[in-house]
């Protein structure tokens, strides 16, 4: 059996939802005839974790947890925090907040911290794996990013043992959504453009969970076109099969966001809308799983859905694919026209009707339109057409079941087949 070196920074117990995706490759890696070795990081501070994830870990794969020096401990200090209060994502780059402490932690993270705030894993990280392919032999290194300073990992690694290197974007690197509205220096800009471009020619493959995202990469790297595919996110169809039958017997209609929303995915226009059903008389009930950014409830708060809406936080993975098939409607928020949102796979898989906003992605509108499975609409749109067609949707499951992740695990082992390592 071949055996592959697999970096991914967050791992179980972290309740980090970009971990789903390469948990579940792995597991099926395994079935497929690669043998999978896990590296990450020893303590992850920043997201909450989820004890339930651990069982999910197949028992048959080594994990390395490697120690790390971790920036967000010292910015917990200097914003007045405890070591134990959890930091929330979308607060941490919110430009609500005004306070001077705030705005110096960020210009810090922007420009100290290249090409991200992990970067403290990386002398640990090399020195600690450099001893392990010494001793054990590995056919392909594959990186997860972000955090993207764990694509720098693998190309030293790559260079030093002359491995095929495999990075998975599933953001974009340099001009990453997040960095919108920031000030990133010169300095920090060509640094962080020279590692990116590094990792793209040197990587043996490039996996992207976007079409959208490969094309941007293609038009910049050339190159990259005849050595990159795309892997979407997708779903496990084990966690769906684990719902039980829920009787409804509330007429009260459920509005749901699941995961992280951010100032700048906030539907304006939707809670004004919402606002006016309800003082006609319409029950509904808004839920947010995850974090709700500083301007996002503001504006709830300004249209009075303060007493209609729920804010669950953090809870389990499980039950927050419970909470999707509990729900009569599901809310996205796209960022900018390379991201899909991995939640959308599960939102497709749950057949609940599906209102997205963004300004333009037809990527997203594609998935959504060749589902059957709601409307996306511009964030200057109220969703009204959205709530007047909704019993006109109906998901396609043999269309969603595509996107199961066993299937992007034989496409990965395709890929690793083909590189001859």
């Amino acid at each position: 059996m071949k055996k592959v070196l697999f970096l991914t920074y967050y791992w179980p117990p972290s309740g980090k939802a970009s971990l789903h995706f390469p948990l579940h490759l792995i597991k099926h890696l395994n079935e497929l005839g690669w043998q999978s070795t896990v590296a990450t990081v020893a303590e992850e501070t920043f997201t909450q974790k989820d004890d339930s994830l651990l069982a999910e870990i197949p028992l048959d794969i080594k994990v390395h947890k490697i120690k790390s020096f971790e920036p967000f401990d010292l910015y917990r200090k200097f914003i007045g925090k405890s070591e134990t209060e959890p930091l929330i994502s979308s607060e941490t780059i919110s430009k609500e907040r005004k306070n001077l402490s705030h705005r110096i932690s960020i210009w810090i993270r922007m420009n100290l911290f290249i090409p991200d705030a992990r970067i403290g894993w990386y002398p640990f990280a090399v020195k600690f794996l450099k001893k392990l392919l010494r001793h054990e032999k590995f056919d392909a290194i594959i990186t997860v990013g972000p955090p993207h300073s764990t694509h720098l990992i693998g190309l030293r690694l790559s260079k030093l043992f002359h491995l095929p290197h495999v990075p998975i974007f599933i953001d974009p690197w340099v001009d990453i959504v997040y960095y919108k509205d920031f000030r990133r220096s010169t300095l920090t800009l060509e640094i962080d453009k020279y590692f990116e471009k590094s990792v793209l020619k040197n990587a043996s493959h490039v996996i992207f969970v976007t079409k959208s995202t490969r094309a941007d990469f293609v038009e910049k790297y050339p190159f990259v076109l005849n050595k990159s595919a795309v892997l979407y996110w997708g779903y496990n169809e084990g966690n769906f099969s684990k719902i039980p039958h829920m009787n409804k017997f509330s007429d009260e209609k459920i509005l749901l966001h699941a995961g992280n929303i951010f100032d700048f995915q906030n539907p304006k226009r939707l809670w004004e809308y919402l606002q006016k059903i309800l003082l006609k008389g319409e029950r509904i009930k808004l839920q947010f799983v995850g974090t709700v950014s500083p301007e996002v409830r503001e504006s709830l708060i300004k249209n009075g859905l303060e007493k209609v809406t729920e804010f669950l936080g953090f809870l389990p993975y499980q039950e927050v694919i419970q909470k999707l098939c509990a729900a009569d409607f599901l809310l996205v928020c796209t960022t900018e026209k390379r991201h899909v949102p991995g939640k959308l796979f599960e939102y497709l898989r749950s057949q609940k009707p599906i209102l997205c906003f963004g300004d333009e992605n037809p990527e997203v509108e594609e998935l959504i339109k060749n589902g059957n499975a709601g409307m996306f609409l511009s964030y200057q749109n109220s969703g009204e057409e959205f709530f007047k067609n909704v019993r006109s949707y109906s998901t396609d499951l043999s269309f969603v079941k595509g996107f199961e992740r066993k299937k992007a695990a034989s496409k990965l082992v395709e890929i690793l087949n083909s590189l001859g390592g």
